[in-house]
């Protein structure tokens, strides 16, 4: 099984965000995750990352960029899942056009330092992506984030 996870970083007033979603269906239900799911058979994975993110969130039309594949064949208690790791950036003017969709109970920024226990590798994915993106972020967001 192939899935996306997207990780949305926002600039606020409290410093660095990251997007997560309270999932309402099992594995982790009423746990929180990065918005994400499967790749349909007749999709890019690209595509799909576009897709869950606007399903989940109601975000469209950002740039995603892929940073890495997780295939921990343990990662996913349904078995062996393979997930392709995104990463994007909304503009704080934005942050208020999230809503919850899709399977999901809610859609919620989290300061970058204080994320709730998140379901699967999800932990990792972000610490991950926040690594690749650093590098682009704005002095005053490098260094105290984590």
């Amino acid at each position: 099984m192939l899935t996306v996870d997207v990780v949305v970083f926002c600039p606020l007033a409290e410093g660095l965000q990251i997007l997560l979603i309270k999932r309402a269906g099992e594995p982790f239900a009423g746990s929180w995750a990065l918005p994400g799911g499967f790749v349909e058979m007749a999709e890019s994975i690209e595509a799909a990352a576009a897709r869950e993110l606007a399903e989940e969130t109601g975000l469209e039309c950002l740039d995603l960029v892929q940073f890495h594949t997780y295939d921990d064949p343990q990662r996913d208690p349904r078995g062996r899942v393979v997930s392709v790791g995104y990463y994007t950036y909304l503009p704080s003017g934005l942050s208020n056009a999230i809503r919850k969709g899709g399977d999901t109970k809610n859609a919620q920024w989290f300061p970058l330092n204080q994320l709730p226990d998140l379901a699967f590798d999800h932990q990792q994915i972000i610490e991950e992506a926040y690594q690749q993106f650093q590098e682009k972020l704005p002095d005053n967001y490098r260094t105290s984030e984590k």
